[in-house]
């Protein structure tokens, strides 16, 4: 027996609102978007992560675009964005929280919600806490903001952060940027690796192995050493604004741990916490009741489109 989902999430209406697809030229480069539902409805804007895009919400985003916009980029460098060369564009996470702005000025989206999943949560809340006054609800999903979600898995990236030698950049993309690696991403803590479909991580890796990408993704993972030095700035966002928050966590994930989520609660002691029995892509395993706690979630802290 299937779990029960509400209405906002699991009627045929909301099932019927599939994304369209659009590229415009934001912050200089060309970026790629999807986007569901009414242009008049509350913004839920859908933050990826690495090694995915946008592609991971492709499922998610028709069960929640009967009540709401719902907004999923591609930052530069991934999945159908522009991926101009690092001399052109600063492959920073500072960077893409810009060009993500940027986007929604364009989109004349002035409030709206965050799902940030991954390197989502570095981008999102560089958002949340530059602009408070935007953000309407947060939505958790393995993103972290706190150290106790970064466990020994992370030494090899540490020591890159601290002196990113050739040879570490090597190790670095061995470890991290490979067809294995990706792969694991999506299957490592799940309860039944035959419910993933295999063209997640193919997907995927076609995308990284485009000529130039390698170099892009190691910028980036040699700046994700800059996201552990503002986790007090946007602990500190927390404690003051306590925005509505949800937090939906593949419990299994070996890349942030669950004790990163449990840590949420000190500064969001409201905050909304369920656990689910899978990995780190937990909408591959878990969609239906993420969609529902997603739904109810944020019927209960942002007003709907009145049908």
């Amino acid at each position: 027996m299937l779990p029960s989902v509400p209405a906002a999430a699991a009627s045929p209406s909301a099932q019927s609102h599939a994304p369209s697809h659009h590229t415009v030229q934001v912050d200089g480069v060309e970026v790629f978007y999807r986007e569901a539902g009414p242009k008049n409805a509350p913004v839920l804007v859908l933050l990826h992560g690495l090694p995915s895009s946008s592609h991971m919400f492709r499922r998610l985003m028709p069960m929640l675009a009967g009540r709401y916009r719902v907004i999923a980029p591609d930052y530069p460098g991934f999945g159908a964005s522009a991926a101009p060369s690092p001399a052109d564009y600063d492959y920073s996470f500072d960077r893409l929280a810009v060009t993500v702005d940027r986007l929604l000025e364009k989109l004349q989206v002035e409030r709206y919600s965050l799902y940030v999943f991954d390197y989502g949560a570095p981008v999102g809340f560089r958002l949340a806490a530059a602009h408070p006054e935007r953000i309407e609800s947060l939505i958790v999903q393995n993103g972290n903001a706190y150290e106790e979600g970064m466990g020994k898995l992370w030494d090899p990236l540490r020591a890159y952060w601290q002196d990113p030698t050739a040879q570490r950049a090597e190790l670095i993309a061995q470890k991290l940027l490979s067809l294995e690696s990706t792969k694991w991403h999506y299957l490592e803590g799940v309860r039944d690796p035959a419910a993933i479909a295999p063209e997640n991580w193919l997907l995927d890796q076609a995308l990284l192995d485009r000529p130039g990408l390698r170099e892009i993704q190691l910028r980036l993972l040699r700046d994700y050493g800059s996201n552990p030095g503002r986790y007090p700035a946007w602990q500190a966002y927390f404690r003051k604004y306590q925005p509505p928050t949800l937090i939906v966590w593949g419990k299994n994930d070996p890349i942030f741990l669950a004790a990163g989520a449990q840590a949420y609660l000190r500064d969001l002691p409201n905050a909304r916490l369920r656990f689910y029995d899978t990995g780190h892509f937990a909408l591959e395993e878990d969609l239906v009741p993420i969609a529902g706690e997603i739904g109810e979630f944020m019927d209960r802290t942002v007003k709907p489109r009145a049908d």
